[in-house]
C-alpha cells in the first residue's frame, strides 16, 4: 500500500524554501569563508527546526552554492533586472532571484521549473508585486541566456 502525499510539498521544494530563508538572513548578516557560511547555515533557527535531513542537505547545497558564487549570481541579477541595482531590490526578492538564477545556471534544473519555483517563493513570501517582478526578471534571464 502506498502512502499518499496529499498537498505536502516534496523534499526539494521544502529544501528550496529553507535555502531561501537562510539566504534572506544572509542578506542581513553576510559572512565570508566556507566555515563561517556553514556555521551561519547550521545556526539558522529554521534549519535547527527542520527535522528532515534530506531537506536540510538540499538546502545546504543550494545555500553554499549561491554564496560561493555570489559575485557571479549578483552580476546576473543586475544584468537582467534592467536598471535595478542590488541595493534597491528588496531582500525577499533578492534572495529569490539569487536562488533561482543559481539554479538556472549551475544545476540541471530546467529553466522553466526554476522560474516557476521562484514565482512560487514570491507568492509565499513576497508582497503583491513580487511574483510579477520575479517572473519578469527570470523570464528575461532565460531569454538572455537562451534557455537550457
Amino acid at each position: 500500500m502506498s502512502k499518499k502525499k496529499g498537498n505536502r510539498p516534496g523534499v526539494r521544494r521544502m529544501g528550496r524554501i529553507l535555502a531561501f530563508q537562510v539566504l534572506y538572513g544572509f542578506s542581513m548578516n553576510p559572512v565570508e569563508g566556507r566555515e563561517q557560511l556553514e556555521a551561519q547555515f547550521e545556526r539558522n533557527p529554521q534549519v535547527e527546526a527542520e527535522e528532515n535531513e534530506l531537506v536540510r542537505d538540499f538546502a545546504r547545497t543550494l545555500f553554499l552554492g549561491v554564496t560561493e558564487r555570489l559575485g557571479e549570481v549578483d552580476e546576473l541579477v543586475e544584468k537582467f533586472s534592467q536598471h535595478w541595482k542590488i541595493a534597491r531590490i528588496a531582500r525577499v526578492e533578492l534572495a529569490i532571484l539569487r536562488l533561482s538564477l543559481y539554479e538556472m545556471v549551475h544545476t540541471d534544473m530546467p529553466v522553466k521549473a526554476a522560474i516557476n519555483e521562484g514565482v512560487e517563493l514570491a507568492k509565499k513570501f513576497g508582497d503583491g508585486n513580487s511574483k510579477n517582478f520575479i517572473n519578469g526578471i527570470l523570464d528575461g534571464a532565460a531569454k538572455g541566456m537562451n534557455g537550457k
